[in-house]
């Protein structure tokens, strides 16, 4: 437990310091023969082991008060960090096997007391506080805990209300994480005894507080979850102090509260005790005896729910039965004779068939007068149109026969050619060449007796 600040280790920490620093040797003002002598020559190391003893057998076990600033924890585990006032401030370092101690997490700009020792670190010459204990300045390392977890965990959404689950409201199968020798365990079978007992109950045993409490809850919902029926958890203990009830404060628990496949309700302590599993839980109850109420409806208030539902429902029912006779009576006034309703339906019938026949008929001699109309203007149209190609024929035909060859040759013209290639240059024959000459009305094969050509 921490020393209150300015305690009797503050007190003797300044006598010291007074003591040191009346002892600090004042050069003589008068001639000595010490004088004399040659000073002796020490090392850096030497000096800096010899303000380390002289600290540390001067100063024993410290109390100090100061605010944390750069604060760092190193991978090792060690935290390195400052202590600091308005005027002044001092190094300080917590090894891992101290530190692991520690409730809460240390932070910059948090005000803290700590236990330790002054010592020197030699390599460098500088003095620093070894801590061995640590304890927040205005609330307790426990609360302290409890608070940065809190945020921590709110921070992750893990206390919103969008996550939580409806408890079922009678659920067949409830799992009890809890000890099986306090009393929250008999207060909560009592009720469920009185008021539930169609409800099969399942006791996860494990311990709510000591050093192994948070890994076996964990251990118990983890167990609760793999019961394939069950529909509720209840996890929890009966009061206590806040160290009592520290396990439900831990954030393994918290956790497995959170993660749990079904609902969970979370009862700890009376109903003034708030725990973090309050506030990841899908409902928080004030005590135990309080949850098992909240799973377990009475069968007096169940039967009595049924009653009145029944009763209910009974002059529900004869109520919509009145409204149906009431219309089915004015359906009753307002029937006709059925007979009369089928001959209006069979003279109706006549009629239709009537408009219907005289309907087609017309429509048969309209669709005659249009194909006999439409018939007409095709013939017509077709005739104006072969007339045109005709016409447009005779033309063309007699254009193709003026531009033939063979009215050249009607004109005394002839076409020379040497089996299948006209005869177009005299170079393309020589003497002696056979070749056939076309004239107008036949063929007449020549022999080449010389060549002339005119253009030379």
């Amino acid at each position: 437990m921490a020393a209150p600040v300015g305690s009797i280790g503050s007190e003797t920490a300044r006598e010291k310091v007074m003591t040191v620093a009346a002892a600090t040797p004042v050069v003589p003002s008068t001639p000595d023969a010490s004088l004399n002598k040659e000073p002796a020559v020490l090392s850096v190391s030497a000096i800096n082991k010899l303000i380390r003893r002289q600290l540390e057998g001067e100063f024993a076990t410290l109390w100090i008060r100061g605010e944390i600033s750069n604060f760092k924890a190193h991978p090792s585990g060690h935290f390195y960090f400052s202590l600091k006032d308005k005027d002044s401030q001092i190094n300080a370092v917590m090894f891992r096997g101290f530190n692991t101690q520690l409730r809460f997490r240390p932070e910059d700009g948090m005000e803290v007391v700590v236990r330790g020792k002054i010592t020197v670190y030699e390599p460098r010459g500088n003095y620093q506080v070894f801590c061995e204990t640590m304890e927040p300045v205005g609330a307790g390392a426990l609360q302290k805990a409890f608070e940065q977890l809190k945020r921590k965990l709110q921070a992750e959404g893990l206390f919103d209300t969008t996550r939580k689950r409806a408890i079922p409201i009678a659920p067949k199968h409830i799992a009890i994480v809890t000890s099986p020798s306090g009393a929250a365990i008999r207060d909560m079978l009592n009720v469920l005894g009185r008021r539930y007992r169609a409800a099969k109950i399942t006791i996860v045993p494990c311990a709510v507080q000591g050093v192994k409490a948070t890994a076996e809850i964990v251990r118990g919902m983890e167990l609760a979850n793999l019961l394939s029926d069950v529909d509720v958890i209840i996890v929890g203990r009966g009061g206590g102090s806040i160290e009592d009830m520290w396990s439900f404060n831990e954030e393994p628990v918290a956790r497995a509260i959170a993660g749990s496949r079904v609902p969970v309700i979370s009862a700890v302590g009376h109903e003034v005790d708030f725990t973090i599993a309050d506030f990841v839980a899908d409902l928080r109850a004030p005590t135990p005896s309080a949850a098992a109420e909240l799973v377990a409806k009475n069968a007096d208030e169940m039967a009595g729910n049924i009653k009145r539902r029944e009763r209910a429902l009974v002059t529900g029912y004869l109520g919509l039965l009145n409204r149906w006779m009431d219309r089915v009576r004015s359906s009753q006034r307002l029937l006709v004779d059925p007979r009369r309703r089928i001959a209006d339906a069979i003279l109706r019938c006549d009629e239709l068939l009537e408009r219907l026949e005289r309907a087609v008929y017309e429509s048969i001699d309209r669709s005659k007068l249009e194909l006999d109309l439409y018939s007409d203007r095709m013939v017509a149209r077709y005739q104006r149109k072969l007339d045109l190609l005709r016409a447009r024929f005779s033309r063309s035909a007699a254009l193709l026969d003026g531009l033939s060859p063979l009215k050249v040759l009607d004109r005394g013209y002839a076409i020379a050619s040497i089996g299948s290639r006209s005869v177009s240059s005299v170079t393309q024959v020589k003497p002696q060449d056979v070749i056939d000459v076309r004239v107008a009305d036949g063929r007449i094969q020549a022999t080449v007796l010389a060549t002339e050509n005119l253009n030379k």
